[in-house]
């Protein structure tokens, strides 16, 4: 089966993300924000068909949101995603919301920015069909910075994607939005919902996304000044940190994994010092040691342990070897195991290295016995 043309970035291991685009960019509509992103999650962005490097084939004349969803479920089975979070900017977001609906089954959180449960009726979106079918796209892209960006601000690349994207499958993707109404279905939607909306988006305005928010149960209203219909290419920082916030798996399993190691008492002290300079750092720490290193299942808690404690001793880093000699002990490693682990040091990393290690070890087991 042809598959959409996507790119993966991030550890095959981390949760999966898919982000799709809008009507008329592709993937690199992602640019800004999927690289963060990536960081937690293993992020596949998708060409829609005709777009990008997506084959035109992938869809006909009178297809719908149901068809293109279908597609991106194809593209997650292909990954082995059975379940994923999802992101979409305008046409993809009418995706997610049908993959919510739908399949709520296959999703784990969506996010839906700039886009609508209905596309203000069928007739604006079959003119536009009709029109492309007949004199192609160069026209259209004439106009789509003012459709897409605030006054000064373009993105060169998407407006050449635009221009260049198959013209059949540009108007069957017209098809898909003029036949495009979720209101119905949204208060039956359970998965937890973001809305983002550009105050300045002239295609789908706020009131689209306050539409859907104040339906389905539980959601989230972001509004972004200075941004109009493409607020992940004009405002991606303020994307990435609603993003960030609502796709937190990686900072949130990190968390529990820091605490289970480390125990309640060392984060509580961490978290209790925190500022707004160190709080970015936090995060970084929360995420990417503990919701991906520590949670990679190819190693078990006991061998992390132990390449701790060697890297640790290697460096003179004494008071994280403190630590993370309480860590070992919570991961199952016996006193006897920690010692053969510090005299392994002594030959690869240096007597006085091992010298100082086993002081601190010995010091902190005291302190656990006597616990």
């Amino acid at each position: 089966m042809t598959l959409l043309n996507h790119r993966t970035e991030g550890p095959a291991t981390a949760p999966p993300l898919l982000l799709g685009p809008s009507l008329g960019t592709s993937y690199a509509l992602w640019d800004k924000v999927a690289p963060e992103l990536s960081i937690g999650h293993r992020v596949v962005r998708w060409d829609l068909p005709g777009h990008g490097g997506s084959a035109a084939g992938l869809i006909a004349p009178g297809a719908t949101v149901g068809d293109l969803a279908g597609l991106v479920l194809a593209l997650a089975d292909s990954l082995s995603a059975e379940r994923f979070a999802y992101a979409g900017v305008s046409l993809g977001g009418a995706v997610g919301l049908h993959l919510a609906a739908h399949h709520p089954e296959r999703l784990t959180s969506l996010a839906v920015i700039c886009s609508s449960a209905h596309f203000n009726g069928s007739k604006p979106w079959r003119e536009r069909a009709e029109l492309v079918r007949r004199e192609g796209l160069a026209k259209l892209a004439e106009s789509a910075n003012d459709r897409w960006f605030t006054p000064g601000f373009t993105v060169p690349e998407l407006v050449r994607d635009h221009r260049e994207a198959d013209p059949e499958a540009y108007a069957a993707c017209c098809d898909a939005l003029a036949a495009f109404d979720l209101r119905d279905r949204l208060a039956g939607i359970s998965v937890p919902t973001l809305l983002i909306a550009g105050r300045d988006d002239p295609a789908t305005p706020p009131a689209h996304l306050r539409e859907i928010a104040d339906a389905v149960p539980d959601a989230t209203l972001v509004e972004i000044p200075g941004a109009s219909h493409l607020a992940p290419a004009e405002r991606p920082e303020a994307v990435l940190t609603a993003l960030r916030s609502h796709f937190g798996g990686g900072a949130k399993r990190g968390m529990a994994v820091r605490r289970e190691v480390l125990g309640d008492a060392h984060v509580d002290r961490a978290q209790s010092r925190q500022t707004p300079f160190t709080a970015r750092f936090q995060d970084f720490i929360s995420r990417y040691a503990w919701g991906e290193i520590w949670t990679d299942e190819t190693l078990s808690r006991r061998e992390r342990s132990l390449i701790t404690l060697t890297a640790l001793v290697a460096h003179g880093h004494y008071e994280e070897l403190a630590m993370h000699v309480r860590a070992a002990r919570r991961n199952g490693l016996t006193p006897d195991e920690i010692g053969a682990a510090l005299l392994q040091t002594a030959v690869y990393c240096g007597v006085p290295a091992a010298n100082s290690a086993f002081a601190t070890a010995q010091r902190v087991l005291a302190e656990e016995d006597g616990a």
